[in-house]
């Protein structure tokens, strides 16, 4: 593998990559499909609360007889069709649809949870191509500049003006940078290839990223954010009232119920009905009605097991609302944390790089007259190197813990970062409000099948690096 120049491509950037991770992550799709199948927990719910018509039908046909049945047909044919209308249930059904409405609404939080942390991956992703990248450019040019040194220092062995000890001093340096370059090729293709894996395609002259937006000025004000938008956090809160309205359908078991009912029955003996000549109704039509009523008296104290059941995991429920809020506190507070001391980072390695250039330059030449000597030269490029290094990788984090700290305000999803995505961005409200009123028992969707793009036939990463690529960028 060597580092060279690639085919001309099609410049890729940031928003390209979030973009195509927006229309083809599998994770993504997943959990759109998830929360699909939590909206149809409302129509489910509310169905026991809707009338319900059955038929039985029934042929019989008498084959051996009583000798004691004068009147005993041959065969009969039985159509009994009821009707039941839930009129009062203890407020179970109630409740039970207001669970289902809390853990659509949790729900629709946790996607929004799942593409703000899809989105943190890609950028990470993003960024390690870029800093690989970068890296590899460093350690092809170190080897270049080490052979050069290498070179010039056996040349100089040879005329006696250096020792043997000399050669070896950058003989071993370049060995070390040789076998840095082959890592640095290695980190690269696992960067490729963890890309390819959250964007689907393979990653093609990234440009350098945009700036972040919504930023903010402090913590303070990054923490008030996240308490108001985090999705993990409205989602715990969404659950806390799911559960509520669960202890209350627990209860419901100890009050009366109360139903309409109407059932009809068809009756048709064929003309086997009769005996002794008798002229008896061989088909007839019944029909009842009225209301049914069940009062609870004793059910062994499985209701009240059941509350304090869902008492208990309501209780539970309340308190992850507050573990969810110390976190989202924590994550806020660390990444602006590790946002702040990348950005010190990066002035603080700008300053070391411009040092490092001109330290170097001038032991090289004070060595030229003799001054230094060659292990002085070659610390000097060790220390410019790890500090150009040092640039790129905090470069790298300052964008990812930016990002991060987006992330755990609630600010990192696709309505926020404005993505062109190539139509309307998918709002889980839209089959909410498909579903939620259907009530028809033949009413299917599409057959399933998966919306996300496979990476089988994309062609393994390599460790090119564009020719434009500058060590120090």
């Amino acid at each position: 593998m060597l580092a060279g120049a690639a085919p001309a491509v099609q410049a890729e950037t940031l928003r390209d990559a979030l973009a195509a991770v927006y229309n083809t992550n599998p994770t993504l799709e997943g959990a759109r499909a998830t929360q699909r199948a939590t909206d149809e927990n409302v129509p489910i719910q509310n169905a026991q609360g809707l009338p319900s018509l059955n038929a039985t039908a029934t042929y019989v046909e008498f084959v051996k007889q009583s000798a004691n049945a004068f009147t005993a047909p041959d065969r009969n044919l039985t159509v009994d069709p009821t009707l039941t209308v839930p009129l009062y249930s203890g407020g179970a059904i109630r409740n039970g649809i207001k669970a289902a409405k809390e853990r659509v609404a949790a729900g629709q939080a946790d996607l929004r949870a799942t593409e703000s942390a899809v989105f943190s991956q890609a950028v990470a992703a993003y960024m390690d191509v870029l800093r690989t990248e970068a890296l590899v450019a460093l350690a092809a040019n170190q080897v270049e500049v080490l052979d050069v040194t290498f070179q010039s220092t056996s040349d100089r062995f040879e005329i006696g003006t250096l020792t043997r000890t000399d050669v070896a001093q950058a003989q071993s340096r370049l060995a070390l940078a040789q076998g840095d370059l082959q890592s640095a090729y290695a980190n690269l293709i696992s960067a490729r290839e963890a890309y390819i894996e959250l964007v689907g395609r393979a990653p093609t002259d990234l440009e350098a990223p945009p700036p972040l937006p919504n930023l903010p000025e402090n913590v303070g004000m990054a923490v008030v954010t996240a308490l108001e938008s985090n999705p993990d956090l409205i989602a715990a809160k969404e659950r806390a009232q799911a559960a509520g309205f669960d202890t209350e359908v627990a209860g419901s078991g100890r009050l009366p119920t109360l139903s309409a009912f109407a059932n009809a029955s068809y009756s048709n003996f064929f003309g086997t009905l009769g005996g002794f000549g008798q002229n008896l109704v061989q088909a007839e039509i019944t029909g009842n009605a009225g209301l049914r009523v069940t009062i609870p008296i004793f059910q062994g104290g499985i209701v009240a097991a059941r509350q304090r059941q869902a008492g208990a995991r309501e209780t539970a429920a309340l308190e992850q609302v507050i573990a969810a809020e110390r976190d989202v506190i924590q994550q806020t507070r660390a990444a602006y944390a590790n946002w702040q001391a990348a950005n010190a980072v990066i002035e603080s390695s700008q300053a070391a790089v411009s040092a490092a250039e001109l330290s170097l330059e001038g032991v090289r030449a004070e060595n030229s007259i003799g001054n230094r000597t060659i292990i002085d030269v070659l610390n000097a490029e060790q220390e410019l190197l790890s500090s150009r290094a040092q640039l790129v990788t905090a470069r790298r984090n300052a964008y990812v813990a930016g990002f991060t700290l987006l992330a755990a305000m609630g600010k990192a999803e696709a309505r926020d970062l404005n993505l062109d995505t190539g139509g309307p961005l998918y709002d889980p409200q839209v089959n909410y409000e498909r579903v939620r009123g259907k009530f028809w028992d033949w009413d299917r969707d599409p057959e399933p099948e998966a919306n996300s793009t496979r990476t089988v036939d994309i062609e393994a990463a390599d460790a090119l690096i564009g020719p434009t690529l500058e060590p120090g960028e």
